[in-house]
């Protein structure tokens, strides 16, 4: 994963794509911050699956700042938001359409044996732990309160 936004960063740079290097340097700049806590915590540099996290981090953060230039009218920020969304999302697995997110939270509740909502927390860690990643981890919360009541 570090290899390849290295290697798009030198691209960007390459190509003069400004939004592009900035964006790509913001993600490199949180996995060295992740790095460095990690390191000071005694742990591992950060691994993919890290990475990951902390690329869907950066993806939420920008979708709420680009809804709040939007009621505040500042169109330009909001459209800048959704331009590095875009280029970290190219980093991300692809989202599962909703349809398999139901699939998947109710064979998960299957496998948990869950049957009610005090179960929901087990319910997410193994959805976290079998599609990091790989769906809207909000959006899945609700579907699985929603089949459990």
């Amino acid at each position: 994963m570090r290899e390849k936004i290295a290697e798009a960063l030198k691209d960007a740079i390459k190509n003069g794509r400004k939004r592009c290097v900035s964006t790509l340097r913001l993600i490199q700049a949180a996995i060295t911050d992740r790095d460095i806590a990690n390191r000071g915590a005694g742990k591992d540099p950060v691994s993919d699956e890290e990475i990951l996290a902390i690329l869907s981090k950066m993806v939420k953060q920008r979708e709420e700042s680009a809804r709040a230039f939007e009621e505040g009218g500042r169109l330009e920020l909001a459209e800048q938001e959704r331009e590095e969304n875009e280029i970290i999302r190219a980093f991300m697995p692809r989202q599962l359409p909703e349809e398999e997110v139901r699939r998947a939270c109710a064979q998960v509740i299957n496998e948990v044996g869950a049957d009610g909502l005090r179960d929901m927390g087990r319910c997410m860690n193994v959805l976290k732990e079998k599609y990091p990643g790989k769906m809207d981890f909000s959006k899945a919360s609700g579907i699985v309160k929603g089949l459990l009541r």
